[in-house]
């Protein structure tokens, strides 16, 4: 299914939104509770699935909710049409802190491989699927999990990370990193998770005890500030605040 193409406009600097410009009868697929606001002549729908299903009966949404469902992610994606005759816009808030990535799949060879708490929205079209390492040990022992979402299509996805967003480019060569850091990555780029070193490394270092690590060619985006990690720190000065008092 070709995707549906779609003008946007990223608003702001720290903590973002994307506001879609949507033709008549086009349709932008989100996650469900990012919608910041959408004018006149918008109808949105919770559906099962993210649409590019449609040709594949029933069978084939079911094996796709499922694999939502592994995730953890909700079983439905909010779907909002334009039903009017001229262009509409519908925004999308970041869920914290960060920066929204525009990303065309046309030029990405079709395939994007993100975190699973990364996806914000995309054109009608998208295929929003989900991958596995293939070393189940990683998953259960690599902090952000194994399990990934692959966004597949021709057209527009919008990708969210926290804090600041560094773009590095592979040529054959290996990276490692915070397995939370991890935004997102090509398909030529092979996912794999590993120990942080010996023991005292591994429980003292303050690195974690596991780090990602992406080896091949082709472009990998970085998170500055996880979601995780922000979230430890606030629990952590909440829990001493209490102490003190």
């Amino acid at each position: 299914m070709k995707s549906h193409e779609i003008d946007y406009e990223i608003i702001g600097h720290d903590i973002q939104m994307v506001e879609i410009a949507l033709d008549p009868d086009e349709t932008v697929v989100a996650e469900a509770g990012v919608m910041n606001y959408m004018e006149e002549d918008i109808a949105f729908e919770a559906r099962m699935g993210d649409g590019s299903e449609a040709t594949g009966g029933f069978f084939g949404k079911l094996v796709g909710v499922g694999k939502r469902m592994l995730t953890g992610e909700s079983i439905f994606l909010t779907h909002f049409t334009n039903e009017g005759n001229k262009t509409r816009h519908v925004a999308f808030a970041a869920p914290f802190p960060g920066q929204i990535i525009p990303l065309n799949l046309s030029e990405l060879d079709g395939t994007l491989i993100c975190q699973k708490d990364s996806f914000l929205c995309a054109a009608l079209g998208t295929k929003v699927g989900i991958t596995f390492n293939r070393k189940l040990g990683a998953g259960f022992f690599g902090g952000e999990g194994f399990i990934l979402q692959k966004l597949e299509g021709d057209g527009m996805v919008f990708v969210h990370a926290g804090g600041a967003l560094i773009r590095r480019e592979l040529n054959d060569e290996t990276l490692r990193l915070d397995t939370g850091c991890l935004v997102a990555f090509t398909k030529g780029v092979e996912y794999d998770i590993e120990s942080a070193g010996g023991l005292k490394s591994m429980f003292f270092g303050g690195e974690g005890m596991f780090l990602a690590t992406l080896k091949g060619t082709g472009s990998v985006w970085i998170q500055t500030l996880p979601f995780s990690r922000l979230a430890g720190r606030i629990l952590q000065n909440v829990f001493t605040d209490q102490g003190e008092d």
